[in-house]
């Protein structure tokens, strides 16, 4: 019998404690339009190339936020990243490490990278 299980990560989940703010600070940072569909009040799908993030207020609390980034986001130029992050007032917890990645922190408090690829 073949593995039914593809080797691919399909969907990354971020707990948000308010699902239009989060929408609205993530397609700020990515550069994208806000007019995709809440679905079913909790859900916001992120239009991302490769493996999709989606937002996802019912499974919000304190104790699920990321302590440690679960995935990066890709950038060409981490300089220029760094200082976009920087002039949108993005928590930055590091600076850029070995010439390579940075953390920040979302709005409520999860840790993510953006590593140069």
């Amino acid at each position: 019998m073949d593995n039914p299980i593809l080797n691919q990560i399909g969907t990354v989940f971020i707990p948000v404690s308010n699902i239009e703010k989060a929408r609205d600070w993530y397609c700020d940072i990515l550069g994208l339009k806000t007019d995709g569909e809440i679905q079913f009040g909790h859900l916001y799908v992120i239009p991302t190339e490769g493996t999709e993030i989606v937002l996802d207020s019912k499974i919000y609390s304190e104790e699920k936020i990321f302590k440690i980034p679960a995935f990066h986001l890709n950038t060409k130029n981490i300089e220029e990243a760094f200082h976009f992050m920087s002039s949108k007032g993005v928590n930055l917890i590091t600076e850029i490490q070995h010439n390579h990645y940075f953390n920040f922190k979302d709005p409520d408090g999860n840790i993510l990278m953006i590593c140069e690829c």
